[in-house]
């Protein structure tokens, strides 16, 4: 009896594809061939069409003539190609059933989801983990978010963002790897492989989604959704690299950018998207558009209406619309018209397609709706103790005079201050959508692991409790009430340890600030306390670099915790006691003063860098220094680690080897990572005073000694000169090795 294929749609559509044999996995571009002769102008533009989860899939069907029931109309027409906030197996399937079973052709949908530094279990914030300078514990820990994401039915995360920011009033800085190019671009592969794999079709795995592309991080006054103007040295040799290194790394999508860049807005940039990205990098996903950023070319000036704005990106190369309604509204016409070739279109969905090909989603478009809730359950002990790890791991200590830290655990006294010290909602970050709120440990319930005799004194209330994630953090300023009960409770204490710094709703997208010194009442607080008591360690949690001079001038210990996640508090306390030596080192400089922003280490010489006659007529303030509070790449140990024995080997083909001895010249045991930094002393093109080119990180027991090889090839040794080429030129390089920027070991050599 022949099969009514009209009555399921998808398996209409499984025909088509296995008519064609076997091959049709190993070979999707056929299948993509034979899927877009029997698609429609306007299903080929719904696959271009991203929409917001719009309502509760297992109720009835949104009715009458509103946004909603459009939506729901578009999604049985086929005319959506994908979704995002949409997550939990129940929803996923019921709308996947909708697109699957109800259109004419049954294609999948692709679910989209910002998993940015985990799913219900949260890691370190991206900037924290960053200061880990581990890129396999990275790796696995978006590997770790990759398998509780698919599991709640989604299959693309739009992460990692790998944005270079020089700029720490800008509040997204936290998503990302800091300010070097060389080290965002180590990073964003290891995150990329951890999402993905290496096999999308593994239901354990979910496309990595590179962003924002490109410039975002330079906004302007470092104000969210900014204007970006920078010239294209800057573009090619600091924005771009970790972008080309995640096309390399076999990124899925890539999503555009809100800003201008020269003048055009992101979204419509053809130089980036369609020269650069696929013609020159060879890029083979798609590109997304970030929220709304088509219909945002209309209030920037650049087009003049909707549908203008839909012609501009699709010739520009951005392939989906997400949350603009421009090109589900407007592309048919615009083709129909003359104004858009179809070609580009056809372009568009064969890479949409491509990627939902790859994720084995018209194998079984279902394949994320299937962990059973007991492997989830299975899966937690595991989790948090991964997530610890990586928690520890991203802990930078930042100063340590009067060796306070370690902790003796057998330290009596102890007073703890702070509200945020008593918070389970802060340390899990900004980006914490599929989290559950209230879930982290304290760093009171991780000292409790310790001691249960210490005391705690909130201060003064500095946070609202009721910030989330739409709305900005209300910050105490007037109300000193608890601040005379702190002070008087440090008079009697040993030691205190003052937890204060950022809630976690203060940094993250459109967190802005000005003002990056404690928020509140938080430094009065900390300054009453150390006139009562010498003995204080500062616990920073924070998503971005703060100005805190005073505070490096007077507090004697300070650690940086950032935002930490689910396993905080425990992490915090391992630390503080000793049980793991911290060995982060910061991703971005700590600038004395806002007014010196944007700071970073990686600057150029001007020409007039000093002038030792102490004349006013060289590049300075007048009222601040020159140099970072801390800088990049600073972070000490509960050891300390020697370098030594610098050499340097030129072979042929432009490679040069680099050897340095490192050696454990303390009494514990203690991980390093060891920096190597280049400098090109004359170029057809102003180099930076130094560049990170390698970094290892290593451990090392008291008194041993290891030798680290570095090996520099053309990738190393160029840069892209004024023509946009990648050039190695001749010359003189000045080498430094050490455990920062500010510090090491020197020499040159010469590349003949």
């Amino acid at each position: 009896m022949r099969q009514d294929t009209s009555l399921n749609p998808f398996c209409a559509l499984i025909l088509v594809i296995t008519a064609m044999g076997s091959q049709a996995q190993k070979q999707p571009e056929e299948a993509i061939d034979a899927l877009l002769a029997k698609m429609t102008l306007e299903e080929k533009v719904g696959q271009m069409n991203q929409y917001n989860g719009f309502y509760d899939v297992t109720g009835p069907a949104p009715v009458g003539a509103s946004g909603p029931a459009l939506k729901y109309e578009h999604l049985k027409n086929g005319w959506v190609g994908s979704m995002l906030n949409v997550h939990g197996i129940n929803e996923v399937r019921a709308f996947q059933k909708i697109a699957v079973e109800e259109s004419r052709l049954g294609i999948p949908l692709l679910f989209g989801f910002d998993v940015i530094h985990g799913y219900r279990t949260q890691s370190p914030i991206p900037m924290a983990e960053a200061a880990s300078w581990d890129l396999g514990a990275m790796e696995a820990s978006a590997q770790l978010a990759a398998r509780e994401a698919a599991a709640a039915g989604l299959n693309w995360t739009f992460a990692p963002m790998v944005d270079i920011s020089r700029d720490a009033r800008w509040g997204r800085v936290m998503e990302g790897a800091g300010e070097d190019p060389y080290l965002g671009a180590q990073i964003a592969k290891a995150r990329i492989r951890g999402f993905q794999g290496d096999d999308l079709s593994n239901p354990h795995t979910i496309a990595a989604c590179a962003k924002h592309f490109a410039g975002y991080g330079f906004a302007e006054a470092g104000k969210d959704y900014n204007t970006v103007d920078v010239g294209t040295n800057t573009l090619y040799n600091m924005i771009l690299p970790p972008f080309h290194a995640s096309v390399e790394a076999d990124v899925a999508t890539v999503m555009n950018a809100f800003n201008i860049l020269n003048g055009v807005p992101a979204t419509g940039n053809g130089l980036l998207q369609r020269n650069i990205l696929k013609n020159k990098w060879n890029f083979e996903g798609f590109v997304i558009s970030d929220w709304g950023s088509i219909g945002e070319m209309v209030p920037h000036g650049f087009a003049k209406d909707l549908k203008n704005a839909a012609l501009s990106a699709v010739t520009a190369g951005a392939d989906m619309d997400m949350e603009s309604y421009a090109y589900v509204t407007h592309l048919a016409e615009l083709v129909k018209e003359g104004a858009v070739d179809e070609a580009l279109i056809d372009e568009a969905v064969r890479r949409i397609l491509r990627i939902k090909f790859s994720l084995g989603l018209f194998e079984d478009p279902y394949r994320y709706c299937q962990t059973p809730p007991e492997t989830l359950k299975q899966w937690e002990e595991t989790h948090m103790a991964q997530v610890l790890d990586m928690a520890k791991r991203s802990i930078v200590l930042l100063k340590n005079d009067g060796q306070l830290l370690p902790i003796s655990k057998d330290q009596e006294g102890i007073l703890v201050i702070g509200d945020l010290a008593d918070d389970k909602n802060s340390p899990l970050g900004s980006w914490r959508l599929g989290s559950v709120d209230h879930s982290a440990v304290s760093v009171l319930e991780g000292i409790s692991a310790y001691r249960d005799d210490f005391n705690y004194v909130q201060g003064p209330k500095v946070f609202d409790d009721q910030a989330d994630f739409l709305h900005h953090v209300s910050v105490n300023t007037t109300n000193t009430k608890g601040m005379e009960e702190a002070v008087e409770a440090a008079k009697n204490a040993e030691l205190v340890i003052m937890v204060l710094g950022e809630h976690g709703f203060m940094s993250g997208e459109g967190r802005s600030r000005t003002d990056l010194g404690l928020p509140g009442l938080q430094q009065d607080l900390l300054k009453a306390v150390l006139a009562a008591n010498k003995n204080v360690v500062l616990v920073l949690m924070n998503g971005r670099p703060l100005t805190l001079p005073w505070e490096k001038e007077h507090v004697p210990a300070i650690l940086e915790t950032w935002h930490l996640g689910s396993q905080s508090g425990h992490a915090i306390a391992q630390v503080l006691f000793g049980d793991y030596n911290p060995s982060g080192k910061l991703p971005m400089t700590f600038p004395r003063s806002v007014g010196q922003l944007p700071l970073y280490y990686n600057h150029y010489a001007t020409g007039r860098p000093f002038d030792e006659n102490d004349n006013v007529f060289w590049s300075h303030y007048t009222d601040e220094k020159n140099e970072p509070l801390f800088p990049f790449g600073h972070g000490l140990s509960y050891t300390t680690f020697g370098y030594n024995d610098l050499q340097i080997k030129t072979l042929p083909d432009s490679i040069v080897e680099i050897g340095v001895t490192v050696e454990n010249t303390g009494n514990l045991s203690g991980e390093e990572v060891v920096q190597l930094y280049l400098h090109d002393v004359v170029a057809s093109v102003v180099r930076p005073i130094k560049e990170l080119k390698g970094f290892k990180k290593i451990k090392l027991e008291p008194g041993a000694r290891q030798k680290i090889t570095f090996t520099l090839t053309e990738k190393e040794l160029g840069f892209y000169n004024n023509a946009y080429e990648w050039v190695v030129e001749p010359g003189l390089f000045q080498v430094m090795v050490g455990g920062s920027s500010a510090a090491g070991l020197r020499a040159g050599f010469e590349l003949k």
